[in-house]
């Protein structure tokens, strides 16, 4: 016997007509980070960028997610930041590279199409965009019932900047004596939060990100939503001085820095020459975390590490130099073993 049921898209979990709402959200948002540079606007198969006045142009890009910060975002119903999150990510990866955002594409997926909270993240990675001259140039929203329960979503992002040759910063002129500088982070940025969120429970009781810690001065849950730092402006004047950076995400210092060490030396970093925000300390001693373990999985306070020569690092911590930027160490003779020294 034939089935009577008239099976369509909509009942199937996928909704249209909310996509393009979605659409029409979204074109307003993104069209002002477009220069002249851009020759499509949203909608297209493709996105047409057209490159000027580079003599010999080495493109450089990057792809990376915001992770189970995504969690919080979802229970704090705040999704604007975690937009913010993803361009200051893949922003911060190429700078270290020395090179500048030209345009960027995201991707978002989620279990149910909410026009409103999509054009909260994309508000989110138009206004990081456009504080560093990026592009939004496109991206992709995709319904997927049945992948994502109704309120759950996923948020990558993908990233082209730019860099002439001569320019490219790769950690080869690194020497034992330069300077290690240190940028302050903003939290967590975008890591550690499976771990975080193992420590605070949030998952089994998401009222514990409501919770007030005085040492944080907020929320917990607003502690954990504070936006990754986006280090591009106040290091684009100082790139063709820097010898090496490390931008400090999963792995943290032990992890990164040594990515960008030629063979030989290694880097010793004094643990007391910053002081670690009290939101590290409140996971460590509420996780009996050791700090090895810290320090492997978080960024400890530290969201960026400039190596570079001892001048360079003297007009760095000047007033007019980069905001919080302060000594950490030095790069020293390689013993053999550790690349990454922290006493």
């Amino acid at each position: 016997m034939k089935s009577k049921r008239k099976d369509t898209y909509a009942e199937a979990g996928v909704d249209i007509s909310a996509a393009d709402k979605t659409k029409d959200l979204i074109k307003e948002l993104v069209r002002p980070t477009f220069g002249t540079e851009v020759l499509t606007d949203i909608g297209h198969f493709g996105a047409f960028f057209k490159l000027k006045q580079y003599n010999d142009p080495v493109l450089v890009s990057s792809t990376d997610g915001v992770g189970t910060k995504l969690k919080i975002a979802v229970m704090m119903d705040k999704h604007d930041t975690v937009g913010i999150d993803l361009v200051n990510h893949c922003t911060n990866d190429i700078l270290c590279c020395g090179a500048s955002p030209l345009f960027m594409l995201d991707y978002i997926a989620l279990g149910k199409l909410e026009p409103q909270k999509v054009a909260a993240m994309v508000s989110g990675l138009a206004r990081a965009c456009k504080d560093v001259g990026c592009a939004l140039i496109g991206g992709e929203t995709a319904e997927m019932p049945g992948m994502y329960k109704a309120s759950d979503y996923d948020l990558a992002g993908f990233i082209v900047g730019v860099v002439e040759r001569p320019k490219v910063i790769n950690g080869e002129k690194i020497t034992e004596g330069d300077v290690i500088i240190g940028l302050p982070s903003n939290g967590l940025h975008t890591n550690g939060y499976s771990l975080a969120r193992r420590v605070f429970g949030t998952d089994r009781d998401p009222l514990a990100l409501k919770m007030f810690y005085p040492e944080l001065g907020k929320t917990l849950g607003e502690a954990l939503l504070e936006p990754h730092r986006c280090y591009h402006n106040d290091l684009k004047p100082f790139l063709d001085k820097i010898h090496g950076m490390a931008h400090i995400t999963g792995g943290g210092l032990v992890g990164n820095v040594p990515r960008i060490l030629p063979a030989g030396v290694s880097v010793k970093i004094d643990r007391s020459s910053w002081h670690v925000p009290p939101i590290f300390e409140l996971i460590q001693k509420r996780g009996s975390i050791k700090d090895e373990e810290m320090f492997h999985v978080f960024n400890m306070g530290i969201g960026m590490v400039i190596i570079c020569p001892a001048k360079v690092a003297e007009s760095m911590k000047l007033e007019s130099g980069v905001p919080g930027a302060i000594e950490i160490g030095k790069v020293v003779k390689s013993n053999g073993s550790e690349r990454v020294i922290i006493r």
